[in-house]
């Protein structure tokens, strides 16, 4: 995906990276954006939860997680961060763990995915990831709606705006 590159700004307001989602006014809910802040300050990742149940938990958790970001470390098995932060919003403490992962291309514009289909323990999350051209690992976890190939069209880089502190 060559349209995505890292960010070159002196100071940035938030991630030093492009964060791919979906634009916040094509979704009908509400949204909330959450950075992971490093110890010296910079930007270890992004994920954003869109909201379509009214305030009664999230529909989905996208997660942008640069190369080194330790949120994107985890044990064989284990779940993805953003399936973690979906569980919590959800407040479902339930132990869910990855039963088999499975590839599949995917297109996205000009653009071939390989897209990862995570197989949980818990039915009703679906989880998709894939790497980009800058090494952003995007993670989309939904609950109790199937990712489809159309999703992906969707995804698009977010203005810079979008993450400034006010």
């Amino acid at each position: 995906m060559s349209f995505l590159r890292r960010r070159s700004a002196a100071t940035p307001a938030g991630p030093d990276f492009d964060v791919l989602a979906m634009d916040p006014g094509d979704w009908p809910g509400n949204l909330g954006a959450g950075l992971l802040p490093a110890p010296d300050g910079s930007c270890q990742g992004v994920f954003l939860r869109y909201d379509l149940f009214g305030g009664r938990g999230p529909a989905m958790i996208i997660g942008n997680l640069p190369e080194g970001s330790p949120a994107r470390e985890v044990a064989e098995g284990e779940i993805p961060f953003e399936v973690g932060q979906l569980l919590v919003a959800l407040e479902n403490d339930e132990q869910v763990y990855v039963t088999g992962i499975e590839d599949t291309p995917v297109m996205q514009g000009d653009n071939l995915l390989i897209v990862r289909r995570l197989k949980l323990s818990e039915s009703r999350i679906s989880c998709v990831q894939f790497d980009r051209s800058d090494n952003v690992l995007v993670t989309i976890a939904s609950w109790d709606r199937p990712i489809t190939d159309d999703l992906y069209a969707l995804l698009k880089p977010l203005p810079a705006e979008l993450f400034q502190q006010g």
